[in-house]
């Protein structure tokens, strides 16, 4: 792994305030998703690194802007933050916020960075309007809308250079993986989702199994966490599904990000696993995947990484 100096150095990156903006954003994702940030800082080439970081600094940004509060407020604080995005981005003048500085260097490196900022920011009132989802087909659109977006502005680093099929395929294998990733995310967390009263899980496939979200409490008893199982394993084997039709997505992607891709897909893999296997008991709380996996699957990726590399 390249010292983060060396890794600057490689991006283009050497003015001293900028490189300051980048390891604050390196240390906010490295807290906030640590086996991700891991996994690029290993296996990505170090040019990528600090792009990377600077789109998924500013997702999470954005989401912590527009997840909570009063729908108003959320309204408000996604105007704003749109308006100050575009003048950062458009504008010479450096944002005050360093967020945005490093996503408006990002942006000059690789300029189709901004049409996955600009999708991305549209799609994102879906998050400020979400209460759950009445059925299926507003799960598919929130995944459209936002969530696969919100991928993009990491995954668009990795689009392939080939033009017309491949470029297809990747984005619908994209949109696999994303929708596999969403559908976990929202059993991973359906404890802290149903005290808040509002879950991932289309209502419909909930009250087909006779549950309710005041059903879904620690206390909960044998009959609820038996129907809850059912319906995890329900919402999981779509989640397979998805991640199944993205197995491919590593083959369309250059040598160079393969491992990076493909460690990934198999982290999903083991996330995926570990909720299955919590079922009823994700009442209690989310599922980790087992560290010594975790780390069997990045050392194994960052060997192949260091023989492309070669």
């Amino acid at each position: 792994m390249p010292t983060w100096k060396n890794t600057l150095r490689a991006a283009g990156i050497h003015r001293p305030d900028l490189c300051d903006d980048y390891t604050q954003q390196r240390a906010l994702v490295k807290e906030f998703a640590k086996k991700e940030y891991l996994a690029v800082r290993l296996l990505l080439p170090a040019a990528l690194h600090p792009p990377v970081i600077a789109a998924v600094a500013f997702m999470h940004s954005t989401d912590e802007r527009i997840d909570t509060g009063a729908v108003s407020d959320r309204k408000h604080a996604l105007t704003e933050w749109t308006a100050a995005t575009v003048a950062a981005t458009d504008s010479p003048h450096p944002s005050a916020i360093a967020t945005l500085r490093t996503l408006a260097d990002a942006v000059q490196h690789h300029p189709g960075l901004r049409g996955r900022i600009d999708t991305f920011l549209r799609g994102a009132h879906l998050e400020v309007d979400y209460t759950g989802f009445a059925a299926e087909q507003d799960l598919q659109s929130y995944v459209d809308g936002y969530s696969l977006p919100a991928f993009m502005l990491m995954a668009g680093f990795m689009t392939p250079t080939h033009t017309g099929g491949d470029r297809e395929s990747f984005e619908a294998a994209c949109r696999a993986l994303i929708e596999s990733m969403q559908r976990v995310d929202f059993l991973d967390d359906l404890a802290e989702d149903a005290a808040g009263g509002v879950i991932g899980i289309p209502h419909q496939d909930l009250a087909r199994h006779q549950l309710t979200v005041a059903d879904l409490a620690p206390g909960a008893n044998d009959a609820v966490r038996r129907s809850l199982t059912a319906l995890a394993h329900e919402q999981a084997d779509l989640a397979q599904d998805q991640l199944n039709a993205a197995a491919r997505l590593p083959q369309l992607v250059a040598p160079a990000v393969r491992p990076f891709v493909t460690a990934l897909w198999q982290l999903q893999n083991l996330k995926l696993s570990a909720v299955r296997n919590k079922g009823g008991n994700l009442v209690d709380g989310g599922a980790e995947a087992p560290m010594p996996a975790v780390l069997k699957i990045l050392a194994s990726q960052y060997r192949a990484a260091r023989r492309v590399r070669a």
